[in-house]
């Protein structure tokens, strides 16, 4: 069972930045992709950005060009940067790892979440 740590949420301005991490207990290769949700109050969970096992990545319209998702392999985590953050940005952030199987199951496991509050 991976274990999943978010990191890195915290107060920030609007026009300030943020880098988020998800620390996994196990090597992230292991997953076709991690992906970073968030949820703000009242709202559903959206994905916000997604990195294939290749390298492929995905972001939400809401956040392409500002929000960047990468992996450092050699540590076991992903990382998300967020530049010019918005208020609309507010909300509790989680890591998702989805693992694919020959027999079309589908496997997520999700982190505790870390909190990201972006004041106008």
């Amino acid at each position: 069972q991976v274990q999943l740590v978010e990191s890195g949420g915290g107060l920030v301005q609007a026009g300030g930045s943020l880098r988020l991490s998800c620390a996994a207990s196990e090597s992230i290769f292991s997953f076709n992709h991690m992906d970073w949700y968030r949820q703000a109050p009242g709202k559903q969970r959206e994905l916000v950005a997604a990195i294939t096992s290749g390298g492929s990545t995905h972001y939400a319209d809401s956040v392409k060009g500002r929000f960047t998702i990468s992996r450092d392999n050699a540590k076991n985590t992903v990382h998300l940067q967020m530049n010019n953050l918005k208020p609309e940005d507010t909300a509790v952030y989680y890591c998702n790892a989805v693992r694919l199987s020959y027999g079309g199951g589908r496997d997520s496991s999700w982190g505790q979440g870390t909190q990201v509050i972006v004041s106008s």
